[in-house]
């Protein structure tokens, strides 16, 4: 039977995807692939609400009830809806933003419950609910409401479907709140009888946050009640609806003001809900479309696809259409003298939530090659930060740094993103990485001083990640001046890549910390989650030196010895009695793919003439952490991260080393792969057998036999064919030795 592009085979789909009622996908729907439950359940902490491509507005319901497993605000396992707010993360262990919730009710059901605080609330299931991109649907039960979601980047937009009711209601909540996150100032104007208008202030895991609204209503409300004090407004909407009569409402966002956010409705939601909701998905027909695979495996197709979906979920548009936004400056009390408070951007598009320690891995790649129309505008929002607050983002959003996480990871994305060929002022692109890499906070004074950083009483000390880190991102900084003839600087930045090795302890081959006197901290078990290692143990940072992969090998005892501890990683699995944090998910032995420190130790395998190797473990992984299905994920989402992991791998390579231009060699999932270019070169991928065979034999790049385990971002971009032949004998994957990439060397 001959392939088609992800078209073929029944659409079968662990739960629906559409409303009942809706139109059937055709063939030429990719979006009919995606699944927005994947992740809703266990720990992937995603939404599966309303969103266009790396949209503001994420319009999603929320149960209502705080903890860990609702930090997305909704949880499949849960059978009430307390509303729908215009804002979430995607993946991440950080429970904030949930803005504005709205939520209809009527004279039919009026319980309350302490456990969501006493707010309005229906029972809903899973058999009268959908999402596709753009669009999530769902049965209220209690009020027998159809609630419907879709939105345009800045634009939130609900369409409610009444019964005959004399006492509908739709209430509009600024002081619901949720895990970390806190109103600190709400205000709510009524302009006329179809408009309101307000801002909500809160703090959380973003500081300082401002969100301005204007809320539209395409029926005129009878009257209204407004409650609550200055950190918790609401008001109550009243409605007499006949049977089946609709009320959408439009909701505009904006960290400016209210006037702002009532153009962005007239500038993108001037229609109605089907069109506005048909937009949506053409936005999402387009983004999936940049990347076409043959498969007759269904299931397979919606992981492929949902993948695409969810790695475009974040960084989230900041700046309004006409380039204003809240600045980043007056974060965390912090204000650069001559910077106002509303800051522009000039030519480009501001983003946000931008979860560093997570995406430089693979997302951030992964968007050079698939989203080259906004990677500019994706750097130069780092470097608006830095303009504003006097350093690059940590992990940033809403205009507020967070300081999550270790690392200065904003370089790596630049440093690719430069050698790469994309256009931003390069001299302050550099003149930002070496100042975060300076500047005496977050310890990086004491690892200048010191070469590593010591063991000390924080309760979150993470020394020997934050040195191993650092080491990682100096080494970016060098290769960036190099280029840049910035002699002194390269040679400086360097020797600082090499400091990983001041924590090598050569009697016990491990990684391991030290105090202030220089001595290595005893007794040490590797397999132990301390407060020496960042969400992990030692065994998961042995591997971070992307920089210098001959170095750890030399260091650990030679290929031989290199490939014991490797295959140890895989097989030395965790004890019954051991105590595993929650974010140690998805082992393989000490590998744990359910956070990021894991995600390029498969492929390290082929540095010891051994790719085999990493084709079945790459296989075992695609094939075992990923479900069309809600508990889908075995770990947090994380932004776009555990994605593009998969992309990656799907396609047959992925970059262990971000920021070189070289991505290491797998295996394909699919018999045949096409990567669209925005020029028109198109990258095809191709491995018959795909889907029954184990390994790799041999590898011709346009023809010609590849004699290395890798290929380079400008081979892809420039189009042309990558032909994997496949076998079932490891051996045959093993015989021929193939070069791979040479540490210290750039390949562009």
């Amino acid at each position: 039977m001959k392939l088609g592009f992800a078209l073929l085979g029944a659409l079968i789909f662990t739960i629906g995807c559409t409303s009942p009622s809706e139109n059937k996908a055709t063939e030429e729907s990719l979006t009919t692939y995606v699944n927005p439950f994947i992740g809703t359940d266990g720990p992937g902490n995603t939404y599966p609400g309303a969103t266009t491509p790396f949209g503001m507005v994420q319009l999603s319901p929320d149960i209502g009830i705080p903890g860990w497993d609702r930090i997305a605000g909704y949880y499949y396992q849960d059978s009430i809806i307390t509303g729908f707010s215009h804002t979430h993360l995607t993946g991440t262990g950080a429970g904030d933003l949930y803005d504005i919730l709205v939520m209809p009710t009527n004279s039919r059901y009026s319980n309350r419950i302490e456990e969501n605080n006493f707010k309005p609330y229906s029972s809903f299931n899973h058999e009268q609910e959908g999402a596709s991109p753009g669009y999530y649907w769902v049965n209220l039960l209690d009020f027998d409401i159809k609630a419907e979601m879709t939105a345009t980047p800045r634009v939130g937009v609900h369409r409610y479907t009444f019964p005959k009711d004399e006492n509908s209601q739709i209430h509009i909540d600024l002081g619901y709140s949720l895990n970390w996150d806190s109103p600190t100032n709400t205000a709510l104007e009524v302009v006329n009888d179809s408009t309101i208008r307000g801002h909500r202030y809160s703090n959380g895991w973003a500081r300082n946050q401002q969100l301005f609204f204007e809320m539209r209503f395409s029926k005129p409300f009878n009257s209204y009640e407004i409650q609550g004090d200055t950190t918790s407004k609401k008001i109550s909407l009243d409605y007499s609806t006949i049977e089946s009569e609709q009320v959408v409402v439009k909701t505009g966002l904006s960290s400016v003001s209210s006037a702002a956010a009532g153009k962005a409705i007239d500038v993108e939601a001037n229609t109605n809900f089907d069109t506005i909701r048909s937009k949506a998905k053409s936005q999402w027909e387009k983004e999936l479309g940049k990347i076409k695979i043959a498969s007759k495996d269904a299931q397979k197709n919606s992981v492929f696809y949902t993948m695409m979906y969810q790695s475009m979920l974040a960084p989230t548009l900041y700046s309004d259409s006409n380039g204003e936004y809240k600045a980043a400056n007056n974060t965390n009390g912090m204000h650069l003298e001559g910077m106002d408070t509303i800051a522009k951007a000039s030519g480009f598009d501001r983003y946000d939530t931008f979860s560093l320690w997570d995406t430089f891995r693979a997302a951030h790649p992964l968007y050079t090659i698939i989203q080259q129309e906004r990677v500019p505008d994706m750097v130069k929002s780092l470097l608006a930060h830095y303009k504003e607050t006097g350093a690059l983002p940590v992990w940033s959003m809403q205009g507020s740094e967070t300081h999550m996480m270790i690392g200065y990871h904003a370089v790596p994305v630049i440093v690719d993103a430069y050698f790469k060929g994309y256009d931003f002022d390069t001299e302050l692109a550099f003149e930002a990485c070496k100042q975060s890499a300076t500047k005496e906070e977050r310890q990086i004074d004491v690892y200048m001083e010191r070469g590593y950083i010591p063991v000390d009483e924080q309760h979150e000390n993470w020394s020997v990640s934050k040195t191993m880190e650092y080491a990682y991102d100096d080494w970016c900084i060098a290769v960036f001046a190099k280029a840049l003839g910035k002699n002194s600087d390269y040679e400086l930045f360097l020797q600082r890549s090499k400091n990983w090795q001041n924590l090598y302890n050569e009697k016990s081959s491990w990684l391991q910390p030290k105090d202030l006197e220089g001595s290595f901290i005893n007794p040490f078990i590797p397999k132990e989650y301390t407060p020496y290692f960042c969400e992990s143990n030692a065994w998961h940072y042995y591997w971070f030196v992307p920089q210098d992969i001959e170095g750890l090998i030399s260091k650990t005892g030679g290929p031989e010895r290199f490939t014991q501890k490797l295959d140890s990683m895989f097989s030395y699995a965790p004890e019954p009695d051991d105590k595993l944090p929650l974010f140690s998910t998805g082992m393989i032995g000490q590998y744990a793919h359910g956070n990021e420190p894991s995600h390029h130790v498969a492929y390290l395998y082929n540095h010891i003439d051994q790719p085999a190797e990493t084709q079945k473990l790459v296989r075992q992984i695609m094939e075992g952490q990923y479900k069309n299905e809600p508990n889908g994920h075995c770990g947090n989402e994380d932004c776009g991260q555990m994605s593009s992991w998969y992309i990656f791998s799907a396609l047959g390579f992925y970059p262990v080393n971000p920021a070189q231009g070289a991505y290491d060699l797998g295996i394909p999932m699919f018999e045949k792969a096409e990567i669209l270019m925005p020029n028109g070169n198109i990258f095809t991928i191709k491995a018959e057998g795909a889907e029954n065979s184990k390994f790799v034999a041999q590898i011709y790049l346009n023809g010609e036999e590849l004699n290395r385990n890798f290929i380079t971002h400008k081979e892809i971009i420039t189009g042309g064919t990558l032909e994997f032949r496949l076998t079932n004998d490891a051996s045959l994957a093993n015989r021929n030795k193939r070069e791979n990439p040479a540490t210290n060397k750039i390949y562009y």
